[in-house]
């Protein structure tokens, strides 16, 4: 067999997109739970309000508000992420699914807003504590390794609205108290940690959002201070339990040259750099790599790296590399008209390859390139987290679902990562996005659905939330109980 008999099959979930029950038990709002929905031609806005009065609105994740301003609530308006998929009154049943269909693995995030709701000073909130603790339970329960992701975009807000977010160093304390509590409360239960979701992920919305100097040097700061935070969380894991495997993952952009053009081939080189390994180099290797310099020149950004924060990071190294993979792009230094979307960022359209309804570019041999790409420049096990097709899914009146769509999707992928094993790749486990149904960050919409569990929950807030299983869940689970083999 091609996959190791250890090999982790399963799939992600994120507290922020699928629990709801967001101000439930004594959870604080995050910034995704004033995030309005959208659809694939605009972006997801959060309101604010002045202290003069005025209202202004700020993009999806950016972090950013003005100073003094308070995100708000608009009446008559949906919030999908209030209630997402109702994970949080119905995590047993969920994970009995995926218990079902042989799971080996579950990406999952714990909620910072859960654990500590109002920062380390006001304490913990201790039925937070236990909901992750029942959850993690009832993985174990059915022989699911739980791979938990400490941070997805979800801090208490008021840590955006009072302390500016990650560009305000003490946040860095907070984060690591925070992963403190988890590791120790939940020894035992997990022993596979990854710090940071997408770590790349804000700073490259940064970049399309905000255009000023002083936007860029606070976005580049807010990351340095992340993967200080990552690397402090590292040391500490490894400390309370030696056990504990730590990663941390970003955003895979990978892209081809358009043309054989010298240049496109320099500027995808360049963007490679400056939009993924310039996180990854140090996150794996503990160093800001040689061309970070001139990356911080191009952008007029200066950075102090204190010697703490080199001891931190050269201490902090993680044990595995985890990555997203959905679609490649293209890049050229050549006008071009046609374009497609992707994830977080559009590009230029590949005319070799198909794309998904929500215009992501399908590319199951960029996925293998990736991986080896990944492990021969690390020579670190890797670990897939996110990978998978948005569609939307017809619940027909028997209660069946039809997607062979995303059967296809995920067996090209499977077989291109097969492919990749076998020619070497030191591969932990694939992780696919999303094996329930919840919201996308992006768009804000339940009808993109991920899926092998359709959940009954609609863009408009209506739905009776109950579960079904699409073809693709019984096609995962002849995967998964054949160790790869059987993709047919």
């Amino acid at each position: 067999m091609a996959f190791p008999k250890n090999f982790l099959w399963g799939g992600d979930i994120s507290a922020a997109q699928i629990e709801g029950a967001w101000d439930e038990d004594g959870k604080s709002p995050t910034e995704a739970d004033y995030l309005l929905g959208a659809d694939k031609n605009s972006m997801r806005v959060a309101y604010y309000r002045m202290p003069d009065g005025t209202e202004g609105k700020v993009s999806v994740m950016s972090g950013m508000l003005p100073k003094g301003a308070k995100y708000i609530l608009k009446d008559g308006v949906f919030y999908p992420n209030h209630k997402a998929t109702d994970f949080y009154h119905h995590y047993k049943e969920d994970i009995a699914l995926l218990g079902e269909m042989g799971f080996r693995a579950l990406n999952l995030s714990i909620s910072w807003a859960r654990i500590y709701p109002y920062g380390v000073e006001k304490g913990v909130n201790q039925k937070g504590v236990e909901f992750y603790r029942d959850v993690l339970k009832e993985c174990r329960k059915y022989g699911i390794e739980p791979v938990v992701t400490l941070y997805k975009y979800d801090m208490p807000a008021f840590y955006i609205e009072d302390w500016g977010g990650w560009s305000n160093r003490k946040l860095i304390d907070e984060y690591v108290e925070f992963a403190r509590v988890c590791l120790t409360e939940y020894k035992g239960l997990a022993t596979i940690w990854n710090t940071f979701n997408e770590i790349n992920v804000p700073l490259m919305l940064c970049k399309m959002v905000h255009k000023t100097t002083a936007d860029l040097q606070r976005g580049y700061e807010e990351i340095h201070n992340q993967l200080v935070a990552s690397a402090k969380v590292v040391q500490l894991a490894h400390q309370i339990d030696p056990d504990n495997k730590v990663g941390c993952m970003c955003a895979g952009f990978f892209a081809y040259p358009y043309t054989c053009d010298p240049n496109d081939f320099l500027k995808l080189q360049q963007e490679a750099q400056a939009g993924f390994y310039l996180f990854s180099d140090v996150f794996v290797r503990g160093y800001y790599p040689s061309y970070a310099k001139s990356i911080f020149d191009k952008e007029g950004v200066v950075m102090n790296v204190s010697e703490e924060d080199k001891a931190d990071l050269a201490a902090g190294k993680v044990d595995y590399m985890a990555f997203s993979y959905y679609n490649s792009s293209c890049i050229t230094t050549h006008e071009v008209d046609a374009t497609v979307k992707g994830n977080m960022m559009g590009s230029i359209k590949n005319p070799y390859l198909d794309a998904s309804e929500w215009g992501w570019q399908i590319d199951p041999v960029g996925f293998k390139r990736a991986l080896h790409e990944l492990y021969g420049r690390y020579q670190l096990p890797l670990l897939v987290i996110e990978n998978g097709l948005g569609a939307q899914d017809t619940l027909e009146a028997d209660g069946t679902i039809h997607d062979p769509y995303r059967v296809d999707y995920m067996k090209r992928h499977i077989a291109a990562m097969k492919e990749a094993v076998e020619e070497g790749v030191d591969l932990m486990g694939y992780t696919m996005w999303s094996c329930i149904d919840l919201v996308s960050a992006g768009s804000g919409e339940l009808r993109k659905r991920y899926g092998f569990v359709y959940v009954d929950a609609h863009d408009d807030g209506t739905g009776t939330f109950k579960r079904y299983r699409k073809d693709s869940f019984w096609w995962y689970k002849k995967v998964i109980e054949s160790n790869g083999e059987d993709l047919g």
